[in-house]
């Protein structure tokens, strides 16, 4: 079946997660399409091999056609590369420093871990981060269109008008890669859009009209579907296929 499109979740640099939700995908062609929603580094202990798999590897192994989306953590890396952003890098719940590792050398962070002195510089500016992959990074579109959905990274915005705005409408296009609002997951309406971004359980489960009753599973509204489970958090990696709506998880 041709025209399908596989959109994947939030990996955070866990790549053997990856490869078990790739594995789980019935087998592709050149009328496919895999769609990645962003957030590819930090927490995981593989930020630089999910990096380069995403750009190089995938593609290269692959006759389907490969997108890869900006995500919130892509964008603040290139923020702190560019003018430094110390509030995202220092807190060890966004994970930078497993990034760094990954590129450096070192163990997975444990739960609260602070940089060593030596690490201290290199994180705090992104210099550990090879040119080509900073060069791949600044040109990773901010949303995809196919017939089947509008993917992006965290959600839509209103137009000042009240309706809802396209992505292609914004000369700001910040909010499509860090907005949580719960007008969007609740009150959205228009065509589909397969986001990342907010942990599905963080969503109103009573309302997603797959699995309520597991509240790690993807998320389902009227008009929407969540597909950030947790991957590089103690979750796992979340794949739905359009127009059929299957879903595939990393997860035995």
């Amino acid at each position: 079946m041709a025209n399908r499109t596989f959109a994947i979740g939030d990996v955070h640099g866990e790549l053997q997660q990856l490869f078990a939700l790739l594995g789980s995908f019935p087998e592709l062609d050149a009328g496919d399409t895999i769609v990645f929603v962003g957030d590819y580094l930090d927490r995981g202990p593989q930020s630089a091999q999910v990096l380069d798999y995403v750009r190089t590897g995938l593609p290269a192994q692959t006759p389907a056609k490969v997108v890869a989306l900006r995500g919130n953590h892509e964008d603040a890396w290139l923020k702190v590369v560019s003018n430094g952003w110390n509030a995202f890098v220092d807190p060890p719940g966004n994970g930078c420093l497993a990034t760094l590792r990954s590129y450096l050398g070192g163990p997975l962070p444990v739960e609260d871990e602070q940089p060593k002195r030596e690490e201290l510089q290199p994180l705090r500016t992104g210099s550990f981060f090879p040119m080509d992959v900073l060069d791949w990074l600044g040109e990773l579109p901010y949303f995809y269109e196919d017939e089947h959905a509008i993917y992006v990274h965290a959600g839509l915005t209103k137009h000042e008008s009240g309706r809802w705005s396209h992505p292609s409408e914004l000369a700001d296009k910040t909010p499509l890669l860090w907005l949580r609002t719960e007008e969007f997951f609740l009150g959205y309406r228009g065509k589909r859009v397969v986001f990342g971004h907010t942990t599905t359980e963080c969503l109103p489960q009573e309302l997603s009209q797959y699995t309520p009753d597991d509240p790690t599973d993807l998320w389902a509204g009227e008009n929407v579907i969540g597909i950030d489970t947790g991957c590089g958090s103690g979750g796992f990696l979340t794949a739905i296929e359009l127009p059929a709506l299957n879903v595939y998880e990393s997860r035995g």
